[in-house]
């Protein structure tokens, strides 16, 4: 969107159906279907593991170093605590777990996962998930609302000047389940590159809503056509299905909502990064691996090889039978907070009259939401807030970072 005296309709676009937004600088590599060709090997977890320890062995070599590690339970981030504490004995490690108010609490099982591998475990209270929203947004200069990292990396410069996270894993190795149960149900032999798009955003329907094209105003120009073409391209290739699900994946929130954003967090708060695998070795073998290694369709479950790999060090009743990985019951927060905010901020919308949203699209729907609590309505206001309190960040300037909210 660059420096903001020019606002780019597709970033909105994208922001606001996608949660991504595709025209970003990416740190990471994009990958096209090609780098999803299966591969065969031999004893892939014990590659898996050796790769991530001398990631692990590069950073650290063994020294005495106080290390923050974001904690969040699954499988990912328990997998990186135990192969950091594994490699390096010496490490003083500070577990960081979050817990959100009227939310699942995660920190019961981090905190035993923390004990179990000698680090000092931390758990972050979020009661107001929307407070500093304005500074967060005034880091990332991009209109999304879901910024736990932002949490959760201004608590590690108070504890270490680096941060290691289990980013990667549900991309590389198979974790989102729940999408890949729900495409296979939904596509059939012979099934267009478009008709596998629409089916793979079926999968992610807390992303949009169904009458998303009455939510933009004129200046946004909106087309489902151009989203479907900006997604085609990884449905069609030769690909089987479910790899199709994995290139779409990689090169989709990791790429352009995850990576840049946590750059961005981390740069501002002096905190180094380290995600192990995501470093290139592993990237480049694990988009290669087979993929009855990673999901098996018949059992419903994900992340096969990094599940083996942890039962060495944790049991069973250690790992996380389900994805959640910080995460906030938006319904809950919107009843707490969000509904009062989002009446303030969007009844007198800067971007409805700029012409980017629908006014009457808002009056609508935000009657509906207190009868009517539609989690993907409720994330959909959520983004549209996100929205308001960039553009009166960054364009009319009417708010200040360090404003808060609530």
């Amino acid at each position: 969107m660059g420096e903001f005296n020019h606002i780019n309709p597709s970033s909105i676009k994208n922001a606001l159906t996608l949660r991504y937004d595709p025209t970003q600088k990416t740190f990471l590599p994009k990958l096209t279907w090609k780098d999803f060709v299966e591969k065969p090997v031999s004893e892939p977890s014990i590659h898996i593991e050796k790769t991530i320890r001398n990631t692990i062995k590069k950073n650290f070599n063994n020294s005495k170093l106080k290390v923050a590690v974001a904690l969040s339970g699954g499988i990912d981030s328990t997998l990186i605590l135990s192969l950091l504490r594994k490699t390096c004995p010496r490490l003083d490690i500070d577990a960081i777990s979050v817990k959100f108010a009227d939310s699942i609490d995660e920190s019961v099982l981090a905190a035993k996962i923390a004990e179990r591998f000698e680090a000092d475990h931390h758990v972050i209270y979020i009661e107001n998930y929307l407070k500093e929203l304005p500074k967060a947004l005034s880091i990332i200069k991009l209109p999304f609302w879901d910024l736990h990292w932002y949490y959760v990396v201004k608590k590690t410069k108070s504890l270490s000047k680096i941060l290691v996270s289990g980013d990667g894993g549900d991309e590389l190795f198979g974790g989102y389940i729940f999408r890949y149960k729900k495409f296979l149900s939904l596509i059939k032999l012979g099934f267009s590159p478009t008709e596998k798009v629409k089916a793979y955003l079926k999968c992610h329907e807390r992303d949009w809503v169904p009458d998303q094209d009455n939510l933009f105003g004129k200046k946004a120009h909106f087309s489902w056509n151009e989203i479907y073409n900006n997604l085609k391209p990884y449905f069609d290739n030769p690909l089987p299905p479910i790899a199709q699900v994995f290139l779409a994946d990689f090169n989709g929130k990791l790429l352009y909502n995850w990576t840049p954003l946590n750059t961005k967090i981390h740069k501002h708060f002096g905190v180094r990064s380290i995600s192990p695998i995501l470093s290139k070795e592993l990237i480049s073998h694990a988009t290669h691996l087979p993929y009855k290694l990673k999901y098996d369709s018949t059992r419903d479950i994900g992340k096969i090889l990094l599940r083996k790999i942890l039962r060495k060090y944790v049991s069973d009743g250690m790992m996380s039978k389900t994805k959640q990985g910080f995460s906030v019951n938006t319904t809950n927060l919107l009843n707490s907070h969000g509904r009062e905010l989002c009446d303030y901020y969007l009844s007198d919308a800067r971007i409805v009259k700029e012409g980017w949203i629908n006014k009457e699209w808002i009056k609508k729907h935000l009657k509906k939401l207190v009868k009517e609590p539609d989690v993907r309505y409720v994330n959909k206001f959520l983004g549209l807030l996100a929205f308001e309190i960039w553009f009166r960040l960054f364009i009319t300037k009417e708010i200040k970072p360090n404003d808060t909210l609530g």
